[in-house]
């Protein structure tokens, strides 16, 4: 993704914003996409919860579990199936000429936009399901630990711990 697309409308504080903030840091996009490919992780809820750390919020349990149902429902029904086409996209593209290539990447290029403004949406609605900042919010790395938990199959603790301190 172009800086000036991931740029675009992006409000200071946000989540959004701090999502292009961390994934942009040396790094977090291999270890996102590697608990998002090995482990089932998604990255949007992660990234929720160390924003979550990061701007002073404490989501209790039902927070969290809620934020994951949330995520789950949206990647099922929007940004799984638009991953899928642009991931199969990219590997038809062997088969195919000069001519269709280009049409192909064209239309690749067009789903992972889609792909990115449902993430992207999937991040305004978490934000919006976020407590207000407080006090006693969790460090990054008891906040993603907390929130991988609430998701499910918790990947190896060291993986969520490096993607914390890479966010910090």
């Amino acid at each position: 993704m172009s800086e000036a697309q991931t740029r675009a409308g992006s409000r200071a504080g946000s989540l959004w914003a701090y999502a292009l903030d961390i994934y942009g840091r040396a790094g977090v996009e291999a270890r996102c996409l590697q608990l998002q490919d090995a482990y089932g992780q998604s990255v949007p809820y992660l990234i929720w919860s160390l924003w979550m750390a990061a701007s002073g919020r404490a989501p209790d349990t039902a927070t969290l579990e809620a934020g994951a149902a949330l995520a789950r429902s949206w990647e099922a029904a929007a940004v799984a199936p638009l991953r899928t086409l642009r991931r199969e996209l990219k590997t038809s593209a062997r088969a195919l000429g000069a001519g269709p290539e280009r049409r192909r990447e064209h239309l690749r290029g067009g789903v992972q936009k889609l792909e990115l403004d449902a993430e992207r949406m999937l991040l305004e609605m978490l934000e919006d399901a976020s407590p207000q900042a407080g006090a006693s919010a969790p460090s990054a790395a008891e906040a993603i630990v907390a929130a991988a938990a609430a998701w499910g199959a918790a990947p190896p603790a060291n993986l969520l711990q490096d993607l914390a301190a890479r966010a910090a």
